[in-house]
């Protein structure tokens, strides 16, 4: 079989601030970290032997996921970091220098490898595609997707020959240089081959050092081009439209957690709901020990985060609620990620609490 991979080193600084004190793999999704659905994926397809290099919040990560007994496998992790006047920082090493690391440690990687970024949901036939690599004696494959063209600015950039051996990859291309829009998702399988050419104890990144040396080595490197669901959590603005799609049920694999109470609406135990005083349009899931005052109203697909408190009179519009977040009477949040701390709208503006310049009210449900 193979051995995983997962990427979860990375600061996250697109998606602030969801990851001001979350790492990225920890971004909930109905309620389960983005990581979680992998590990489960994994494990369906026989991967059971996972290593996973952290540096940001690496405790978040590891406190979760433990040693993996839980999802029937076994977790490893890579701390990157220095120190530095006798503190220690994260300080990642690159996807690439992040592997190098750990091979060169134990010698991990002895047989092939898939990998995966700690911050996309897939569901892509694994089994499949290490089929496909192994049949075409590949050293290194990338799974990839056709993207619009506007958008392979933000993806690394395959051109492959018709048998799907790379003859060219463009990181973060501009689109009128952009030689194919056929984009990088993320999605890797080495051989131990692959990784001897990674520089030893340096920062080196898979997709704009190790992926160009491949090609210009002409070494067996191949593009996987298969239809799956990729879902990539690279901004704010996309973090709430795959909420807004997987409340709507579009995404196969993720269900409702709770119970459903009438059509599109879901709750968790212990809740306070004046359900013949307020309005509300599914889908709308509703957590534990969340209380909502008549008068308030609910336009889905909203998810309302447990021990989440709506007064009177609110208004609550296709818009996520953290955990224990107080939305105040009267007020109205219309798409937006809104946790006690900070609300963002979809497009990546934020407001931090107690700002006096904006007229929202919300705060910490706890107390």
């Amino acid at each position: 079989m193979a051995k995983g991979m997962i990427l979860a080193a990375g600061q996250g600084s697109r998606v602030r601030p969801l990851t001001r004190d979350l790492p990225k793999p920890m971004v909930p999704i109905l309620g389960k970290p983005v990581m979680e659905y992998l590990i489960e994926h994994l494990a369906r397809h026989g991967v059971t032997e996972i290593m996973v290099n952290v540096a940001w919040h690496h405790q978040k990560i590891e406190e979760y996921f433990g040693d993996g007994h839980r999802w029937g496998v076994q977790i490893g992790y890579s701390y990157e970091g220095v120190r530095d006047h006798g503190d220690v920082l994260p300080r990642p090493m690159g996807s690439a220098g992040g592997m190098r690391r750990i091979q060169d440690f134990s010698g991990f990687f002895d047989e092939t490898t898939l990998v995966l970024c700690g911050d996309a949901l897939i569901d892509l036939d694994i089994t499949a595609a290490l089929a496909e690599h192994k049949a075409k004696g590949a050293m290194a494959s990338l799974v990839a997707m056709d993207v619009p063209l506007a958008d392979v600015p933000n993806y690394g950039i395959v051109l492959a020959e018709t048998d799907g051996r790379i003859i060219s990859f463009q990181e973060k291309p501009k689109p009128a240089e952009a030689r194919s829009t056929l984009a990088s998702t993320g999605i890797y399988i080495f051989e131990p081959a692959a990784l001897a050419l990674i520089p030893p104890g340096q920062v080196y990144d898979i997709g704009s050092q190790l992926f160009p040396q491949l090609v210009a080595q002409q070494l067996p490197f191949y593009v996987q081009n298969r239809p799956f669901n990729w879902i990539d959590i690279g901004r704010v603005s996309d973090y709430w439209s795959v909420l807004q799609r997987v409340l709507r049920g579009e995404v196969a694999q993720m269900n409702m957690p709770g119970r459903q109470v009438r059509p599109g609406v879901w709750v968790g135990l212990n809740t306070s709901v004046a359900w013949d005083q307020i309005k509300i349009e599914g889908p709308v899931y509703i957590g534990s020990s969340v209380r909502i005052e008549p008068g308030a109203t609910i336009t889905g697909p909203c998810w309302i985060g447990h021990g989440s408190h709506i007064r009177t009179g609110a208004r609550v519009v296709r818009s996520i609620l953290f955990e224990y977040t107080r939305i105040a009477a009267d007020m109205r949040f219309t798409e937006m990620i809104v946790s006690p701390d900070y609300c963002v709208d979809r497009h990546g503006d934020t407001l931090y609490r107690g700002d006096d310049t904006s007229p929202l009210r919300w705060g910490d449900a706890r107390a």
